[in-house]
């Protein structure tokens, strides 16, 4: 009999989950908004999901990936700077009152990286490094083929180490985090500094966002620049260094195989890849004196962490 799994992806807007085989095939997918009020109604709503899929396909594991701190026996969410009213909740505890199946609580992250250690771009690695570039930075570690959490299950936080001292205030608290100079709000960023310095340069960009600043989204951004534009091109260009300087100081602490970058900024394809790679190069410490891991872009897209909580339900 197939050992089939369901993993539930939980997000700002959504609880998408979905039914995966042992090859990592959705079979059946169901989706809700997520509630604005979290808490129990969002607690409710993930148990609603998994009794809908539940009715359609026999499976022997439930695993949960959402965004925050997950504690290290992978049970409750210590964090959640996206969702209200969910610190401290023990999930686990919660969806098994409701659902008599064996259930994994796991960072959205850390599920997408296994994800694609196990079905993705780095299929057959060891030793993977994944970053998400999204409206922050994510991060994921596998381990000597297992994935690496730390001592209290908030390990490969990436986007939170601290790489510009009295930089720009981070949603953490601190200032000068990664994820505020490499990620899509990142980019968001270094293309309205430009537009400050001369507006006249602007008028394309402009025209895409309705006439004003504020209505320049992230895909005017990636169309402008797939189509040359000088401003967009650098938004992506100074973005790029700042990922792949990042990126090349976590390697020289982690010494990664591969390093897979995914997450909803790495549909810009080579606009970011390209200067991601060159700044991974130019910063690597002792680069060329050791071997160097390769960079990949993700292959599972959005489906990366519910593919990859669903099979770390299954373990």
């Amino acid at each position: 009999m197939e050992n089939f799994s369901i993993g539930v992806d939980i997000g700002g807007t959504k609880v998408l989950g979905g039914v995966v085989d042992s090859a990592g095939n959705i079979l059946t997918t169901h989706r809700e908004d997520t509630p604005k009020a979290g808490g129990s109604a969002l607690t409710e709503t993930i148990i609603g999901v998994i009794q809908e899929l539940l009715a359609q396909h026999e499976a022997a594991s439930v695993g949960i990936s959402a965004a925050g701190f997950v504690s290290s026996d992978r049970q409750t969410m210590l964090a959640t700077p996206n969702i209200a009213d969910w610190n401290g909740v023990n999930l686990k505890a919660e969806i098994s009152r409701e659902i008599n199946l064996p259930v994994v609580i796991e960072n959205d992250a850390n599920a997408a990286a296994w994800g694609e250690a196990v079905y993705g771009a780095g299929r057959g690695e060891s030793e993977l490094m994944m970053v998400t570039v999204g409206t922050g930075i994510g991060g994921g570690l596998v381990n000597n083929g297992a994935l690496y959490r730390g001592a209290f299950g908030v390990a490969a936080e990436f986007g939170h180490m601290r790489l510009v001292p009295g930089g720009h205030l981070c949603g953490c608290g601190s200032y000068g985090c990664f994820e505020q100079y490499a990620s899509g709000s990142a980019l968001h960023r270094h293309l309205l500094e430009a537009i400050a310095l001369d507006p006249s340069r602007a008028t394309s960009l402009l025209a895409r966002g309705n006439g004003t600043v504020a209505g320049i989204k992230g895909n005017h951004i990636t169309d402008a620049a797939r189509e040359g534009d000088e401003i967009a091109v650098a938004a992506f260009n100074t973005t790029g260094d700042w990922l792949g300087a990042g990126i090349a100081s976590i390697c020289m602490i982690v010494d990664p195989a591969c390093v897979v970058i995914g997450g909803g900024v790495i549909d810009a394809g080579e606009l970011l890849m390209k200067p991601t790679r060159a700044a991974i190069e130019k910063y690597m410490p002792f680069n060329g004196k050791h071997p160097a891991p390769k960079v990949l872009v993700a292959e599972l897209g959005n489906d990366a962490g519910l593919v990859g909580v669903a099979d770390l339900a299954r373990r």
